[in-house]
């Protein structure tokens, strides 16, 4: 039942809002929507709005960290 596996981990995801995102990157919401209709921020489409992976969050920002070291 591999489909069940990655149905376990896909529970486990936490959604971010795009004023969740804004809020913790310290940016205007009209940023994070730039990020992610450009790709560089990855998100799901639901319904009219857009839902954000904790995870693609920290990752975009260790990218972001690690270009300016």
């Amino acid at each position: 039942m591999a489909g069940s596996q990655s149905d376990g981990r896909l529970s486990e995801v936490r959604f971010l809002t795009v004023a969740e995102v804004a809020t913790v990157m310290r940016v205007s919401k009209m940023t994070v929507y730039r990020l992610v209709h450009s790709g560089e921020l990855t998100a799901v489409r639901v319904g009219r709005s857009f839902r954000v992976p904790e995870h693609a969050v920290h990752e975009y920002l260790r990218g972001a960290f690690q270009e300016t070291a």
